[in-house]
């Protein structure tokens, strides 16, 4: 199936997801503000009512904020405009060099092919070595922007190689139709969905470089006072990763649902090669040993202005007791 994204329509995601007016009033009591996106395991945790079940005995409502990207959900959630949320490995990197208000409190791992640097079908680009001094479009500070840098250097490229267009997700799609850019590296399941268009090509994806970790943040006041919360959180989405694995059939109907992404997208987001919902879980040091070398990697690139101590930023059960 083939998905049609207009102008108009990215840019009302885009602004939907950025419409902050709606998240910066201070939150009503007992309400748990949680920030998602439609790649996460988060979209169906939303879909199947899981965190509003979890919290029923405790007379908390949820309240769901969409993104279209990482960055601006941690500088809500840094701001106290949110409690809870998901990004991709990079985010939290940059919210901590500007010494945001968030800690560390989950970790999940998803398939290696989760991102991708498209080209347009018809592009005479055929190689990562051609997109030397082409425009590249990715959203500064996500997971596509590390996923550039590694896919650059598997053919001795950098940034300094190429022009980046700093563009969320539904802005890259309208640049990317336009021609306003040689190539888009994107991540699942705005991947997925490209890969259903028929002026897409995928140029290479992240299959050959290291395993990926995503994580869930939570604000560091949030964390310390409601850390049986937190823990709670955290298992809930543990188990409803599992259990969405063991019934994928069902998973890709609630996401669907949940994105307003075709089922076919969520199917094949889904299958990836070592795609897996239930490998969720609290931080531990492997985690917390790969978001170092993440964040010294940028820091020696100069793209962030300070050294991290990503164990300083952590948050787990144990070390709130």
């Amino acid at each position: 199936m083939t998905i049609a994204f207009s102008r108009r329509a990215a840019l009302g995601l885009g602004l939907a997801a950025l419409a902050t007016p709606s998240i910066l009033r201070a939150a009503p009591a007992r309400t748990l503000r949680v920030g998602w996106q439609k790649g996460g395991l988060l979209g169906l945790v939303k879909g199947a009512g899981a965190f509003e079940e979890a919290l029923a005995d405790q007379g908390i409502r949820i309240s769901w904020s969409e993104f279209t990207s990482g960055p601006p959900l941690l500088e809500a959630l840094s701001a106290n405009a949110l409690d809870f949320g998901y990004t991709g490995n990079v985010p939290p990197i940059f919210a901590h060099a500007a010494r945001g208000n968030l800690v560390f409190v989950g970790a999940s791992q998803g398939s290696r092919e989760g991102h991708a640097i498209l080209v347009p079908k018809d592009s005479p680009l055929q190689s990562v070595a051609d997109l030397k001094g082409q425009t590249i479009a990715f959203k500064r500070g996500s997971s596509a922007h590390y996923a550039t840098i590694k896919l650059l250097a598997t053919a001795g490229l950098t940034l300094d190689d190429i022009t980046p267009q700093d563009l969320a997700p539904p802005d890259a799609i309208a640049a990317f139709d336009a021609g306003a850019v040689g190539a888009w590296t994107i991540w699942d399941p705005y991947f997925a969905a490209a890969q259903e268009r028929p002026n897409t090509r995928v140029l290479i994806t992240t299959e050959r470089l290291e395993p990926e970790f995503s994580f869930y943040s939570a604000n560091g006041d949030y964390a310390k006072d409601n850390p049986e919360l937190v823990a709670r959180l955290v298992e809930t989405v543990q188990a409803t990763g599992r259990k969405g694995q063991a019934d994928l059939p069902a998973t890709i109907r609630i996401l669907a649902k949940a994105t307003g992404l075709p089922a076919s997208v969520m199917e094949r987001f889904l299958t990836r090669k070592g795609s897996d919902l239930g490998l969720v879980g609290f931080i531990e040091p492997r985690h917390v040993a790969y978001e170092q070398d993440v964040a010294d990697q940028f820091f020696a690139l100069g793209i962030i202005p300070r050294r991290l101590d990503i164990a300083s930023v952590v948050w787990t059960p144990q070390t709130a007791s």
